[in-house]
Parts: C-alpha cells; structure tokens; sequence
C-alpha cells in the first residue's frame, strides 16, 4: 500500500521498494471517532493507513473540531511527526479502521541507506500541506455550496486514484457534525446545501456513501481542479 502511494508522486527503485518491505510493522484495530494520536503528544512511529479513513484536526475549546484533512488506505498521515517534536494536532479513525505503525528509527535509518526514499516521503508531507492550502482557499474564499462540492470531489478523486471507490461510489464515513466541522458550516447549513447538491442531479450522500451521478458537472460546480494533489497522472473520470 505504501509502495501504490508514494509511486503516485514518486518514482521508487527497487531497492527503495526492498527498503520498505524489510520495515517492521505494527497493526492495530481503531473504532470509529478513536483517537491515535493527540495533541501534544511526543510521536516514536509513522501510521500507515491500511483500511478505513482517518482525519487529522485541531481540537478546539469547549471539545469543538476543526478537520483539517482526510487519509486513505495507503497514506501517510503523520509521516510529519519525522520532523517535529511535539504534535500540534490530533488524528482519529472516521469510521472502523486499521493502522500499521512503523518506528521513527527504522524509517530515519532507511533515509541514510536511501535517499530517494527520504524524498518520496518528504514529498508525501508536502502534498498534505498543498491539500492544506487548498483547504484554507475552499473554506475562506468560495461560497458553500462550492465548497461542499470542493470536498466531495477531492476524497472521490483520491479513492479513484487509489483504487477504492466501487465504479461511481464510494466511502466517505463522515457525519453531518463532521462535515460542518469541516467546512466551518452551521449544522442547518450543511442540510441546506447537502440538499442543493442532491437537486443539482450531480451526486448523492447519504449513511457515509458518496455517489457521484454525474462528474464533470459536480467537478464545474465544486471549482475542483486536481493539479494541487501533485499526481504524475491525472485521472480521465
């Protein structure tokens, strides 16, 4: 999985690919909404996403959230932790997921044995602060329907990409809570524009499934251009 991942943005060698595959991991079960990593926290290894979707955000006063971004099977969520001593955001499982974890040292010593793979994973932690930035402009600068569509284009591209929707479905487990944390929408609001996107005839969501009905024209009205994902390929859909 880490391997399909870094090669979307990164040409792997083989040795690099052999470097990967002698990582020892750790699997672990999440429940839905559990927290693995928290603010504040001091991190010793690097999640990877092997099923289910996880959501990086920043806890708020009063138990309010801001989610920042979404992970799928095969990202790196918090490869940044390499780099950074103490967390300044938490991560927790949207749905039922399961995570491999892989220790600080054995990823900073492959680094030295292989630079090229330094530099994919690197380049994974730059491709989340370019999805950040777009974040910032969908939340602050386009109207909200836009910005619902916005998202909901970004995470059925991404499955596309990574082979998990289910030909024009596919899993987003997140709330109505979740995507009015997400789009800094009242929760009345994200009913009133969830409803104008249905009557739009372009898509559907509904108990955590995204349907997309008609692409291009949801991709017009979410303003949704992928050339910030940093793909070598861009998808036909």
């Amino acid at each position: 999985m880490l391997v399909r991942n870094l090669r979307e943005h990164s040409r792997l060698a083989d040795d690099d690919i052999d470097e990967i595959r002698s990582f020892s991991i750790t699997t672990r079960e999440l429940a839905a909404d559990q927290d693995f990593v928290r603010q504040g926290d001091r991190p010793e290894v690097a999640v990877l996403v092997v099923s289910g979707m996880l959501a990086r955000y920043h806890l708020l006063e009063g138990g309010r959230r801001q989610y920042l971004s979404f992970h799928m099977s095969g990202d790196l969520p918090d490869s940044q932790g390499l780099f950074i001593d103490r967390m300044d955001h938490a991560l927790c499982a949207l749905g039922p997921a399961t995570v491999a974890s892989i220790p600080h040292k054995q990823i900073l010593k492959a680094f030295a044995r292989r630079p090229s793979l330094g530099i994919a994973i690197w380049r994974e932690t730059l491709v989340d602060a370019a999805i950040f930035r777009e974040a910032i402009t969908n939340n602050s600068a386009r109207a909200k329907q836009t910005r619902m569509a916005h998202l909901f284009c970004e995470l059925f591209y991404r499955a596309r990409v990574s082979g998990l929707n289910r030909g024009n479905k596919c899993s987003i487990p997140l709330t109505l809570v979740q995507l009015a944390e997400t789009l800094a929408m009242a929760l009345a609001t994200v009913n009133r524009t969830l409803h104008q996107l249905r009557a739009s005839g372009t898509m559907e969501f509904h108990d955590g499934e995204l349907v997309v009905l008609k692409w291009r024209e949801l991709q017009k009205l979410g303003d949704f251009n992928a050339d910030y994902l940093h793909l070598k390929k861009q998808l036909p859909i």
